[in-house]
């Protein structure tokens, strides 16, 4: 299902359907279930987690921000959360101290180091000023289609366009993108 799809699905929740909850469920449970599992590194404690998120989701389903994030990164962050606040709990009823301490040492730190964080903002000024050398269209069609996720079809429709120029726009600005960041 597209983003767009889960989007409203979210968006119907807030109102209280109950057959969009379900189609939600249906549609997202597996990545979500797997993000869970990741985390607690058990079936059980992931299908908990994944129970507890989906109440969450659907008692605030109305606070979700199209603007502020993806709905799927919304939902993993609420399962993520959930995740490691079962981990965070003093002692599990079903498991030992050991496997506590094993899974909460096991929790991925997905956060940038300072090196990384370095390399990123240097990507973006090498990408931004290579960006500024390009033609207007390209720039347009290329910033559109890849930090905006539109399609081709989606674009001229967009732009006012024929789908050829959009599609010449965007190949030809790629290949000048990497000329020159080639040559950085």
């Amino acid at each position: 299902m597209t983003k767009d799809g889960i989007q409203e699905l979210l968006a119907r929740c807030a109102l209280g359907e109950e057959q969009a909850f379900s189609a939600l469920y249906r549609t997202c449970a597996p990545k979500l279930f797997a993000v869970a599992v990741r985390i607690t590194r058990r079936a059980d404690w992931a299908e908990d987690v994944l129970q507890e998120s989906f109440v969450n989701i659907w008692h605030h389903a109305q606070r979700y921000n199209p603007d502020k994030s993806a709905p799927m990164t919304w939902m993993t962050a609420i399962v993520r959360n959930r995740a490691l606040d079962l981990l965070r709990r003093p002692r599990q009823a079903d498991g030992s101290e050991e496997e506590y301490q094993a899974a909460l040492a096991a929790i991925p730190d997905d956060t940038p180091g300072p090196a990384e964080l370095l390399q990123r903002s240097t990507d973006a000024r090498r990408l931004a000023e290579c960006l500024q050398q390009l033609s207007e269209e390209q720039q347009r069609s290329i910033t559109l289609a890849f930090f905006h996720g539109l399609s081709h079809g989606e674009l001229a429709a967009h732009l006012g366009k024929p789908l050829g120029s959009v599609k010449t726009w965007i190949r030809r600005g790629l290949d000048r993108l990497r000329a020159c960041l080639d040559g950085s």
